[in-house]
């Protein structure tokens, strides 16, 4: 696969396919309010907007924009409903060069007020809840001078409504390197922090989703990740909003989604694990098919290979299924296909980690990978010897166009994650440190072992969560398993913490215990682990409800213990 070369800026990338695409439909959506608690697909009530009711709304809310002084560089908050109106909204910032800045609903008020009020927005563009949080914590948004309601307004400024009819204005103009949007991690395994993306950078991650994919022009996309709607819309796409609660994916109806996917035949699935995980099950007990589907899309969490599984067996012969690798910063690295990820599913059960693929040929844009020691230590200066060799387990660092060079407002973090490289010619490239621990095999490929930040540090060596846990994951009274430290870096005792996979008496629950002692002995790396503590559901990640919250599970595990907090287990 070779990258496409070149830079197309975004805004006038849409404006092509609105051209191409004119009278075709853009975005289907639910206008059911409630659309996530809908039993049937025929309760919904989907309407259609079209690439030219797209673009018409785009330009005029972009118009609008510029005269109530939303103008180039002006950073907006947005806290839009996912519908057309989000991607309306966003379109038209970007074509005038103001920067959404973009969070998760889900991480709650306390964070997301810290994340606003660390950027210094200057306008404002949501639902009525959101406002009202702006009103309630007018401190925290004391740079806004624009505000506008995504709904009736009772508290002056602007509507996305009264926006709707403005004349249409020229375009801005756009260098690649100008600022087109904040987007915050979700906080789930760290502080929240704004990953800038430029418009060069935004375009280059497009470019690669595009081609790993190989999606043809016109495909219809089931979605529920907003981020990836833009994408979608941006290679051509007929989007469909699956009826989601985008912060309890998890809890999805698969029937749900089954009848919206064949009512609209879908060719594409973009989804996390987690999501993925009950649709799987569904097909398990139902034994519905949906042959239509050309193409899944796993992302946002390590592979559930047995939900995987299932979903292959749904579908036709010629489908394919592949899971990526990547990071808000850095989208994406690597990617797999199910046939290959099928033949590496007994190393992942013996401890090998989960194979996510092969990063992206080094000569198909200068997106490089490395593996580099295990250090919590910032690194400044690049050097050679750094890099690990193959099969050693370290963190991985990514540069490339796609990648993010810097977090917005924050060079805190940035001295945590991002390392410079002095380049003969004088110029510098940046290496983006992922916070992930992986290894390098023989033939090139990737195996994730853990988060750097959640690997437990016995007094023995550290074990590594995702390698451990693979193994224990294969029993089968065992939904899924966590690893974790208890007591202080360095002297933690290992904790393996279960979600039974159904109600189970006590005396099932030491039997299964019991059982995972043995598994753990039969494996070096696991050895160390004695204590097994059921739990009834995880803590998991609010973008893809797939990872799991480790730190707030060790606190768990030590209070279930007798430990005492500590400074270590409450990173």
């Amino acid at each position: 696969m070779r990258r496409a070369t070149g830079y197309a800026d975004p805004s006038v990338l849409l404006e092509r396919r609105i051209a191409q695409r004119a009278d075709q439909p853009a975005i289907s959506y639910p206008t059911r309010a409630d659309a996530a608690k809908a039993d049937r697909g025929a309760d919904l009530g989907f309407a259609t907007m079209t690439y030219a009711e797209l673009g018409r709304r785009v330009r005029s809310y972009a118009a609008g924009f510029v005269r109530i002084g939303i103008t180039k560089g002006v950073k907006v908050i947005v806290l839009v409903r996912p519908d057309p109106d989000l991607f309306a909204v966003l379109f038209a910032l970007f074509r005038v060069g103001a920067v959404p800045v973009v969070v998760d609903p889900g991480m709650g008020v306390r964070r997301m007020l810290h994340c606003f009020h660390s950027v210094g927005a200057e306008a404002f563009i949501g639902i009525p809840e959101a406002h009202l949080v702006r009103l309630a914590a007018r401190r925290t948004f004391g740079s806004i001078r624009v505000h506008v309601t995504a709904g009736r307004s009772f508290w002056g400024g602007h509507s996305l409504t009264e926006l709707r009819d403005e004349p249409e204005t020229l375009a801005a103009e756009h260098a690649p390197d100008d600022l087109f949007m904040i987007a915050f991690t979700t906080g789930s395994t760290g502080p929240a922090k704004g990953v800038e993306f430029t418009r060069s950078g935004f375009a280059a991650a497009l470019d690669v989703v595009a081609e790993l994919h190989g999606r043809p022009n016109g495909f219809v996309s089931l979605t529920s990740v907003p981020l990836f709607g833009l994408f979608d819309l941006l290679q051509g796409a007929h989007v469909v909003l699956g009826p989601v609660d985008p912060v309890r994916v998890s809890k999805a109806n698969p029937a749900l989604l089954t009848d919206v996917a064949r009512s609209f035949g879908a060719t594409d699935l973009t989804a996390s694990p987690a999501l993925l995980a009950r649709l799987g099950a569904h097909f398990a007990e139902t034994g519905e098919r949906l042959p239509g589907i050309a193409r899944v899309i796993s992302m946002g969490a390590p592979a559930n290979l047995v939900a995987l599984e299932r979903i292959r067996s749904a579908l036709g012969d010629e489908a394919r299924i592949f899971t990526t690798y990547g990071a808000t910063e850095a989208l994406p690295l690597t990617t797999l296909e199910w046939s290959e990820l099928d033949r590496t599913r007994a190393a992942t059960a013996e401890g090998a980690g989960v194979c996510v693929g092969r990063p992206l040929p080094e000569d198909s844009g200068a997106t490089l990978v490395r593996i580099i020691g295990v250090t919590d230590e910032p690194i400044a200066d690049w050097r050679a010897d750094l890099v690990l060799p193959a099969g050693r387990i370290g963190e991985i660092v990514a540069s490339g166009p796609q990648v993010s060079r810097a977090y917005h407002r924050n060079p805190a973090a940035d001295a945590r994650h991002k390392i410079d490289e002095r380049l003969p010619d004088g110029s510098v490239r940046r290496w983006h440190r992922t916070g992930d621990l992986a290894r390098v095999d023989e033939s090139g490929r990737l195996w994730f072992c853990g988060r750097l930040s959640q690997r437990v540090r016995t007094a023995d060596g550290d074990l590594y969560t995702v390698r451990c846990e693979q193994i224990f994951n294969t029993h089968p009274d065992v939904a899924r398993t966590a690893l974790v430290g208890v007591g202080a870096p360095g002297e933690q005792i290992p904790v393996l913490c279960f979600e039974p996979a159904a109600d189970l008496t006590p005396a099932e629950l030491t039997r299964v215990r019991r059982e995972l002692w043995t598994l753990a002995q039969r494996n070096a790396e696991t050895r160390r682990i004695r204590t097994f503590l059921p739990h009834s559901e995880f803590p998991v990640d609010i973008r893809h409800n797939a990872k799991i919250g480790r730190e707030r599970l060790a606190r768990w595990a030590a209070d279930r213990l007798g430990f005492p907090r500590t400074k270590g287990t409450d990173r």
